[in-house]
């Protein structure tokens, strides 16, 4: 079966799909088997980034394809230690050439390693990079709301997306508003989770999961669809792969998504953008 995923329009007029496939802690070894199964299954937006050890199996699973650049959309990410101007050019021209692409789609500071004060320099070349046309779209990761506005308030020039942690139980509301006000759209990661947060047994999910005849894990990826949340669920399993594609032949109610929702426990599982330095 075909899906036409959602497109979402950023802030500088570029579209990408709502739905992606993330290749985070995806053997490197495996990586063009796995991103060739996404790709077989309808994903046309993968999600890396240098740290992951991946970029070169996304890179050949792409180039095997057959699929038109155009219609995929691809993000990588810089790491903690290139956010001076010369190492981050330096990166993304590493990060284009083991893809083996001439751009990426959406480049984005990993974390603002807030200890080294100089998220800042890396968002200034970061615009330099998309000037450069190395990609099409910038934004960030894991940045919270002062860095947001410093960044901003520095360059004048906004994130399209800033990719968090987020799932039911940790739904990041004040964050979401933030960037609603500023025209960042919110991308999640670790969108089921993460396997840690008993997420998929809570009774709202399981409830809604049996009304609509769909598994505890669609139902929740549905739910960051529709609110709005960009997001790439990611798996090894090729079934799994194509179950978790499988989102719109269903439609969550209103009051399920607000079921849902209520599970936020501020349950955050993965590190806080403060430690990671």
């Amino acid at each position: 079966m075909t899906f036409s995923v959602p497109t979402i329009e950023l802030n500088d007029g570029i579209q990408i799909p709502q739905l992606g496939f993330g290749v985070f802690k995806v053997d490197p070894a495996e990586t063009e088997r796995i991103v060739t199964d996404a790709l077989e299954a309808g994903y046309r937006h993968i999600d890396t980034a240098a740290i992951y050890g991946n970029e070169e199996g996304v890179g050949a699973a792409i180039a095997k394809s057959g699929i038109a650049r155009d219609e995929l959309f691809v993000t990588t990410k810089l790491w903690n230690d290139r956010h001076q101007k010369d190492s981050a050019h330096a990166a993304i021209d590493e990060s284009l050439a083991k893809l083996g692409l001439e751009h990426v789609d959406l480049y984005l500071v990993h974390w603002p390693t807030p200890a080294k004060n100089d998220y800042v320099e890396a968002w200034q070349a970061l615009i330099e990079i998309k000037e450069l046309g190395k990609t099409r779209s910038i934004g960030v990761s894991n940045h919270q709301v002062a860095q947001l506005d410093e960044i901003i308030a520095a360059t004048g020039v906004t994130p399209s997306v800033n990719q968090i942690e987020l799932h039911p139980g940790f739904s990041q509301l004040e964050l979401r508003t933030h960037h609603q006000k500023l025209g960042i759209h919110t991308e999640a990661w670790g969108p089921l989770g993460q396997g840690k947060y008993d997420l998929l047994s809570r009774g709202a999910v399981v409830a809604a999961a049996e009304a609509h005849g769909v598994t505890p894990a669609q139902v929740v990826i549905r739910w960051h669809l529709q609110i709005g949340n960009i997001v790439f669920p990611k798996s090894n399993a090729k079934e799994r792969i194509a179950q978790n594609f499988d989102v719109f032949g269903f439609e969550l109610t209103e009051g399920e998504v607000a079921a849902i929702t209520l599970l936020d426990e501020n349950n955050r599982v993965g590190s806080h953008p403060d430690d990671v330095n």
